[in-house]
């Protein structure tokens, strides 16, 4: 794709006529050609709803509802109203697109745990491992703000938020935003299982005074750059809280 910061012109966009059924999903596959040609970069705008449905040559609610998909996958951001900064602009937010997606499988169970287990413990090991390399300042006082939050936190909704906040600071802390986003994404739709796991538990505080143990080890480890042992640590909670909340297991069985 090209650079949307180089000088170098880009291949005019040229809209060609959808003539199949199901117009909608032909305009997302024009908008999705644009975007691997090189023609659409992030910051560039749609043509107006109206303008670009004539050039389709499609109904303008087929439009609209491939902008309102794109939205939904962080795509596409759409502003109302005069200016510079009004329509529909090419964004990048995949995490969010990410999160929305597994979020919905997860919840349908289309994944199996263990699936889902496996991928989290590769992805978490190589954001622990590039966290504990390079993590500056700043992210390294993200990562204890969480910690911080989930011992103090009252209840197990504020700490499992807490939670979900210490792997996501450790994932954006590594610097690779595929990994982080990745990672953030699968934590983040795994959410409500955890809660609602938690709480099918009869005596929930000892399973989460070791849950904050084994979050002050991670952290430790990482805050001392000791990438070997942060990722077997951040192997073995995500092991033992899996091992620990067999109500999620029952859940996707």
């Amino acid at each position: 794709m090209s650079d949307p910061t180089s000088d170098s012109p880009r291949t005019p966009i040229t809209w060609d006529p959808i003539t199949r059924s199901r117009a909608h999903e032909q305009v997302l596959d024009a908008i999705e050609e644009q975007v691997m040609a090189g023609r659409l970069a992030v910051g560039d705008t749609l043509p107006p709803e109206r303008d670009l449905a004539a050039r389709l040559q499609v109904s303008r609610a087929s439009v609209r509802e491939a902008i309102r998909i794109l939205e939904s996958q962080g795509v596409l951001q759409s502003q109302v109203g005069s200016g510079r900064s009004a329509g529909t602009t090419v964004t990048a937010l995949p995490s969010k697109g990410l999160t929305r997606l597994l979020r919905m499988h997860i919840g349908l169970s289309s994944f199996p745990l263990d699936d889902v287990v496996e991928a989290r413990i590769a992805l978490e090991r190589a954001s622990a491992k590039l966290a504990s390399e390079q993590a500056d300042d700043t992210q390294q006082a993200t990562i204890t703000e969480a910690l911080t939050a989930l011992e103090d936190a009252e209840s197990l909704e504020a700490f499992n938020d807490a939670d979900t906040a210490f792997h996501v600071a450790i994932a954006e802390a590594a610097g690779n935003r595929l990994v982080a986003d990745l990672t953030t994404a699968i934590r983040s739709s795994l959410r409500l299982a955890i809660l609602d796991a938690f709480r099918a538990e009869d005596g929930p505080e000892e399973l989460r005074t070791s849950l904050q143990e084994q979050h002050r080890q991670i952290h430790d480890a990482i805050l001392a750059r000791d990438s070997r042992r942060s990722q077997d640590l951040v192997e073995e909670h995500i092991r033992f809280a899996v091992d620990a909340l067999p109500a999620m297991r029952r859940d996707h069985g």
